[in-house]
């Protein structure tokens, strides 16, 4: 019996257009053989299902279901592909845990986590991951210019504590360009995040359990013209993305092994996407995403396809995982 897959989009936040984007990515690639998928896109006032011709019904949250050619469909399982708010941060999960519904990815706690920069770089410094050095402020702390400075130094990154796809990311080289880079990331997040700038490698790890495996699917140097890796650089291809990285045997050993033990400390699942810095065979630790983008641009389906393995065969992979 084929099982009803909610494939659950949009969300709340600025990354809604790139979710809609990895969605349909989802939707088009679901195994029809053992699934049958439905397009749900999230919204703040509702949840909306919607056809292949693009007619549009409410979802009926109370049992988790849709009205379609007539006939009552109730969503049996949902694959989360909403990156920042409500699918990164725990709160969509949290509605399927007390709904006992089975859901794709981390559960509430771990996504919570690991979609606070500061607390998941706390956590993960007690297990001995080189990070940046970093200064921390809420949105009503006050805070002295030269305290920064001292502590992360020049240039510096200021970044919105809770958000995605570089968004609320400013790259600073004087003194006198915090507070305005400050106040633009709070325009996204109440918290910000201010980071010493590391002049080194940047690369990309793909990391899922993989049949019953922690697999890394490859290891992509980031490569910009832009001055960092910033939105545009990300999906507006003013990038090189070169998979496999061109980096030693020693440093993609560093950064495998880094890779898979930050997944099992995090108690991640689903697939994820690290992110490091290497300087002098040091990799340090940037994020993880959670819930990585699945767009045709994106990095992880490219590992992934390279490593031999198609975007039908992890959609199975996790679909599975979700209900065992």
């Amino acid at each position: 019996m084929k099982k009803n897959v909610a494939v659950l989009m949009g969300g709340f936040s600025s990354e809604k257009e790139i979710s809609l984007k990895s969605g349909e990515v989802i939707y088009q690639n679901i195994n029809r053989s053992k699934y049958i998928p439905y397009k749900i896109i999230v919204n703040k006032e509702n949840w909306i299902y919607l056809n292949d011709i693009n007619e549009e019904s409410n979802v009926n949250l109370e049992d988790f279901s849709i009205i379609s050619n007539n006939t009552k469909i109730k969503l049996e399982i949902a694959f989360i592909i909403i990156h920042g708010s409500p699918g990164e941060n725990g709160l969509i999960q949290s509605f399927f845990e007390l709904k006992n519904i089975p859901y794709t990815g981390c559960d509430s706690y771990t996504s919570a986590l690991t979609f606070n920069k500061r607390d998941c770089l706390s956590v993960l410094e007690k297990h001995k991951i080189s990070t940046a050095n970093s200064f921390h402020i809420n949105k009503s702390e006050k805070f002295k210019v030269e305290d920064i400075v001292q502590k992360v130094g020049l240039p510096c990154f200021v970044k919105a504590n809770r958000s995605g796809s570089s968004f609320g990311v400013f790259k600073i080289y004087k003194e006198n360009e915090l507070i305005k880079a400050i106040n633009k990331a709070l325009e996204y997040d109440n918290e910000v995040l201010i980071e010493s700038f590391l002049d080194g490698i940047e690369v990309s790890v793909g990391v899922m359990n993989y049949q019953n495996k922690v697999k890394v699917f490859g290891i992509t140097e980031l490569i910009t013209e832009n001055d960092f890796f910033d939105y545009d650089a990300k999906y507006n291809g003013n990038s090189k993305e070169i998979t496999p990285a061109n980096i030693s045997e020693k440093q993609k050993q560093i950064v495998t092994n880094l890779s898979v033990k930050i997944y099992k400390k995090l108690g991640m699942k689903g697939f994820t996407r690290s992110e490091f810095i290497i300087v002098d065979n040091i990799a340090y630790f940037l994020e993880i995403n959670s819930i990585p983008g699945m767009t045709n641009e994106s990095i992880f389906p490219k590992q992934a396809q390279i490593s031999g393995v198609s975007i039908t065969e992890l959609c199975d992979e996790i679909l599975y995982q979700a209900t065992v």
